[in-house]
């Protein structure tokens, strides 16, 4: 049992209630670089599905079984009291264990988009919980793969792949550069940009993509959160679609847009349009 936080075995999990300082540590050049964390058994057991390699675990040591199911045998295994637990997280439970893992090389844009259909880009997106929100539902509605801007935040932040329930770490995800330059290799891809807004004068979502062939390249780009996207963005779209709201709302939270978004640009893939 593990009682002393500063303990060098745990190293790789300490700074997680500070998203500035795990993103410096976790970014090339930091002490971390090339590690993520995992937290709790589901979201662990995904990254594991997802083949990613684990590298060490910390459990709650009043745990009968220690282990998260199918973490292999030679992974550093550390058991620490309620103390440790409260230092690394911040609060007293960590779902039962923490699993650091490591990344796999970030593939190009164009590897990504070569066997997609729909695609989500997010410019500026900063927040985990809404990133985990936005991987959730890409995942789950019928989208191949995530692009992201520069300045978007890192979608295997421990906050993102917990609001994400790890099924994110399925989704293949690539860098862009800034947009709306950035997003040449998705037109040299074929797909057609599509760039949400609430703007009144922008078509409604829903009967745009009744009138898109199921088997379409479609590109949907989301915003930041406040400000949604870039001028320079939305005008270099093929499309700008909104989705429609009650008289006096002026937009959705960006993760639940999302979700929306997803559904009706994937539902082709659920109802049998799709080949």
């Amino acid at each position: 049992m593990l009682d002393d936080p500063t303990d060098p075995r745990l190293a790789v999990f300490m700074g997680l209630r500070d998203h500035d300082l795990r993103r410096r540590r976790e970014a090339p050049g930091g002490d971390m670089q090339g590690v993520f964390v995992a937290e709790g058994e589901l979201v662990a057991g995904r990254a594991l599905t997802a083949g990613y390699q684990a590298l060490s675990a910390m459990v709650d040591g009043a745990r009968d079984d220690p282990l998260p199911p199918g973490l292999p045998a030679d992974v550093p295994v550390h058991r620490v009291g309620p103390a440790v637990v409260a230092a690394v997280t911040g609060y007293q439970t960590h779902r039962g264990a923490l699993v650091a893992f490591a990344r796999r090389r970030l593939p190009d844009p164009a590897e990504v988009l070569a066997s997609a259909r729909r695609v989500v880009v997010a410019e500026g997106v900063v927040n985990p919980t809404n990133m985990g929100v936005i991987l959730r539902s890409a995942a789950a509605l019928g989208v191949d793969a995530l692009l992201l801007d520069p300045a978007s935040c890192d979608p295997l932040y421990r906050r993102a792949n917990r609001a994400s329930m790890g099924l994110g770490f399925a989704l293949p995800h690539a860098r862009l550069r800034p947009l709306p330059d950035g997003l040449a290799p998705v037109r040299d891809a074929g797909f057609t940009v599509v760039a949400l807004t609430p703007a009144p004068d922008a078509v409604d979502l829903h009967a745009w993509a009744d009138a898109v062939d199921a088997d379409a390249r479609v590109a949907m780009v989301l915003g930041s959160e406040g400000p949604g996207l870039t001028e320079a963005t939305e005008a270099a779209a093929d499309v700008r679609a909104r989705i429609p709201l009650a008289v006096g709302v002026d937009s959705l939270n960006v993760g639940v847009a999302a979700g929306i978004a997803c559904y009706v640009l994937g539902r082709a893939r659920f109802d049998g349009r799709a080949r």
